[in-house]
């Protein structure tokens, strides 16, 4: 079953629509220009039909020997010395796919060159620029090849394991090593493909003079061909169509973050003069009706402030439904502060009209409860300002056209994204639950 052209299209509009309508200024152009780059060339992929595979592995697994197997010819380097990749490099591979222009296969350096850091680090950028992650072993799974499988499976992108070398072992080795290998998998692991191959097999000759030489013989690499053929011809598209929306979510993600980061000072700022001029007042005011209408209004013009620097409009439906869900949140809140409230007031007014029979020494009394007033005021108007804040940032979430409500639109209108979903819950990595820390 292949996805649509239809949902393909539609994929490509929406994102089309998300990338241009995406208002970035100088300052986050500047930031986001390696992220902008990466993104812009896995949209214009996705454009035009052009998917990548790419091969990881240690030094010396036979990644090169593979891809060269592949192609039929030697296009990449290899030596009996190890090592010869030392950047990545791109090759096209003249397989015919249906619903694909082209298919490029990249070549890696060894993931155990580097240190650990740079290696989880090399591993994920050179992840996300490809569509789908062969990881090649030539023996038993080790802890860097594991570490390695571990970074590519929270990228969320198709793997295949390759088992290279096979012709080194009989029949019954191979098979109790591939159980190894499955058996060490990490759990996330279980239920990827693992296909054996032998990309440059030895057979032992012997020569005129009496000596056995090595000689390379065929590769044995049609089961590995047959199932990239199968797998790009079905899922190739839809492949590109979630990586791109992948891409799209992660550059949506730093974007946000950088935004939050921003406005958590400003808001922070602006909860706090509204909560100082919102004290003041209760201060300064015996009459509990007043105080608790001038609360409101600063409340309110608390949110409308907050609205504007978040970047939601406070208008029609979005405005009540802020309310709704802030008065909710409220409620016990409210509640609370208006019977503290009542009973203070009522308190500083019996002070206030006792002052003639007290000689004034009720005066002083009143003072202690006004500050408290104030002090439930600065405390109501941070947490009204937070709950605000959250919610603005739950409804710019909604409004805003972005990544993942693309994919939950074409996975409704398309079962295949929707199973894939189902399989992969890891397809979408960021978790914007993180958001909320910015938050004043």
């Amino acid at each position: 079953m292949t996805p649509s052209s239809s949902t393909t299209q539609l994929c490509r509009r929406l994102l089309s629509q998300w990338r241009q309508n995406l208002n970035l200024n100088n300052l986050e152009r500047y930031q986001l220009a390696g992220e902008l780059k990466a993104l812009d060339r896995q949209l214009e992929r996705l454009m035009q039909n052009r998917f990548r595979v790419a091969v990881f592995g240690k030094v010396g697994v036979g990644k090169s020997s593979l891809l060269n197997a592949l192609i039929g010819k030697k296009e990449f380097a290899t030596d009996v010395a190890h090592g010869c990749t030392r950047q990545a490099q791109y090759v096209n591979w003249n397989q015919s796919i249906n619903n694909l222009q082209a298919i490029e296969l990249i070549d890696t350096p060894g993931i155990d060159e580097i240190a650990a850091q740079g290696r989880t680090r090399l591993a994920s950028k050179m992840a996300l620029q490809t569509d789908l992650i062969l990881l090649v072993l030539d023996s038993d799974i080790n802890y860097i090849e594991i570490e390695a499988l571990q970074t590519f499976l929270r990228t969320g992108k198709p793997i295949l394991i390759v088992l290279n070398r096979t012709d080194q072992w009989t029949s019954q080795q191979c098979t109790d090593l591939i159980a190894s290998i499955c058996n060490r998998f990490p759990s996330e692991a279980k239920g990827l493909e693992l296909i054996a191959v032998a990309a440059a097999p030895r057979q032992a000759q012997i020569q005129s003079n009496g000596k056995v030489r090595s000689t390379i013989s065929s590769p044995i690499i049609e089961p590995l061909r047959d199932r990239l053929v199968s797998l790009l011809s079905s899922q190739g598209q839809l492949f590109l169509a979630l990586n791109a929306i992948r891409q799209a979510d992660n550059f949506h993600h730093s974007l946000r973050t950088g935004r939050l980061k921003r406005s958590k000072k400003a808001a922070q700022s602006l909860i706090g003069r509204f909560a100082t001029l919102k004290a003041s007042g209760v201060a300064v005011n015996p009459l509990l009706m007043i105080d608790l209408a001038g609360g409101l209004a600063f409340d309110t013009a608390l949110i409308v402030q907050l609205s504007q620097l978040y970047g939601l409009p406070m208008g029609g439906s979005s405005a009540r439904r802020l309310l709704k869900r802030l008065s909710i949140y409220n409620a016990y809140l409210g509640g609370a502060q208006l019977g503290i409230q009542f009973v203070l007031s009522i308190l500083r007014q019996i002070l206030i009209i006792s002052t003639p029979l007290t000689s004034g020494l009720s005066l002083a009394s009143s003072a202690p409860v006004a500050l408290a007033q104030a002090a439930l005021a600065v405390h109501t108007t941070k947490i009204t300002g937070k709950l605000a804040a959250k919610e603005l940032l739950r409804g710019t979430t909604k409004r805003d056209p972005q990544p993942r409500t693309i994919l939950r639109h074409l996975a409704a209108s398309d079962p295949q994204i929707r199973q894939w979903l189902d399989n992969f819950p890891q397809a979408l990595t960021k978790d914007y639950s993180e958001l909320h820390k910015l938050l004043p």
